[in-house]
């Protein structure tokens, strides 16, 4: 009996540790696979900032012929976002836990940032496409600002497959009229298209390099229940003065609003920001209008980290700023680029910041 007692009892002990060694083999994989496995997920945090006044890569970011131009000083810093992971490679488990302790990071959905139906070459080509035309319209906005005329065409950039107006209109192509009505603007070429009754083909005259072609098209209605015609188009400005900007690297259109005020800047007697650190973002259109942008709470913590001590926020992404604010950053509201010179100009003098609107003003 003793000795049968003794078997069970060593028997008992062996299958103890063996079931000790088994879980902490399986806790070794699941740790493991905090680590190795995907997710579906990417991560957004601040990336690099730009002062617009001075140097990328030893070149000027902006750089200006055919005009005189100024001493400028302090800091117009144009700031990016930095996706950690795209659609073929997600962060981990363990760093998406992480970013989701962080306040100055975000955790979006991949799809959220690169559109299943896009490849991350097509979205980083998209984007590059987004930064060109934004930095049109910037010099567009700050030479007007100057009194400069600036005539301005719309054109085709790109004409999506398999719409109404594929293998008809091309891409350089400028458009001149909707069903007789001529179209300077893309929200007029919008509404004239969307006036579609569902069976009347609309009628599109655009130039192609000199000869007017006329196409019947029937636009197709896009997730959103709008009228398309499968058309991509952009402004071609003819500028008095040539401005060159050049940032690598960098691509969207959230730049615009912060390249205009560094052309203006560049461009008359003193200097706006009176040596101040002024960071700031938002996109801009040919008329002015600030846009909001994606990634705010990230572009504030970025700001805040190389150093600026103000911050110029589009009006329409203040529910994303209000409670986020960095420390010692203080964020202003802007419309337009001239609610966004109006900040500069106080801010450089020194004086009626207290009046500048904030996101928590109505």
């Amino acid at each position: 009996m003793s000795y049968n007692s003794e078997f069970d009892e060593r028997g008992s002990s062996k299958s103890r540790k063996s079931a000790g060694f088994g879980l902490l083999l399986v806790a070794a994989i699941a740790l493991l696979g905090v680590w190795v496995f995907p997710t579906p997920y990417v991560i957004e945090q601040p990336g690099p900032t730009y002062n617009v006044l001075g140097n990328d890569s030893d070149k000027p970011i902006i750089s200006i012929d055919g005009a005189a131009t100024y001493k400028t000083s302090g800091n117009l810093d144009l700031l990016t976002v930095q996706v950690v992971g795209n659609r073929d490679r997600t962060p981990g488990w363990l760093e998406v836990f992480q970013a989701w302790q962080d306040p100055s990071r975000s955790v979006l959905l991949v799809d959220q940032v690169f559109p299943a139906n896009q490849t991350t070459e097509e979205s980083q080509a998209e984007s590059s496409a987004m930064m060109e035309q934004s930095q049109q319209e910037a010099i567009a906005v700050a030479l007007r600002a100057l009194k400069y005329q600036v005539p301005v065409e719309l054109y085709v950039s790109e004409v999506t497959k398999n719409t109404p107006a594929s293998g008809k209109v091309i891409a350089a192509d400028y458009i001149r009229t909707v069903n007789g009505n001529k179209v300077d603007t893309i929200e007029e070429l919008r509404a004239e298209v969307n006036k579609f009754d569902g069976t009347t083909p609309v009628t599109l005259v655009v130039d192609r390099a000199g000869v007017k072609k006329t196409f019947e098209l029937k636009p197709i209605k896009d997730d959103s229940g709008a009228y398309r015609l499968g058309l991509l188009v952009g402004y071609k400005y003819e500028f008095p003065v040539k401005v060159n900007l050049q940032l690598a690297d960098v691509g969207g259109p959230s730049g615009g609003m912060m390249f205009a005020l560094g052309i203006y800047d560049k461009l008359t007697p003193g200097e706006i920001t009176g040596g101040n650190y002024i960071a700031g973002t938002g996109t801009i259109d040919g008329a002015g209008v600030v846009g909001p942008i994606g990634g705010i709470q990230q572009k504030m913590y970025g700001a805040a980290n190389a150093g600026a001590k103000f911050f110029l926020a589009p009006a329409d992404n203040c529910d994303e700023v209000i409670g986020h604010e960095p420390k010692g950053l203080k964020v202003f509201k802007v419309s337009s680029f001239k609610d966004a010179l109006t900040a500069v100009e106080a801010i450089g003098k020194g004086q009626g910041t207290e009046a500048l609107p904030n996101c928590s003003t109505k």
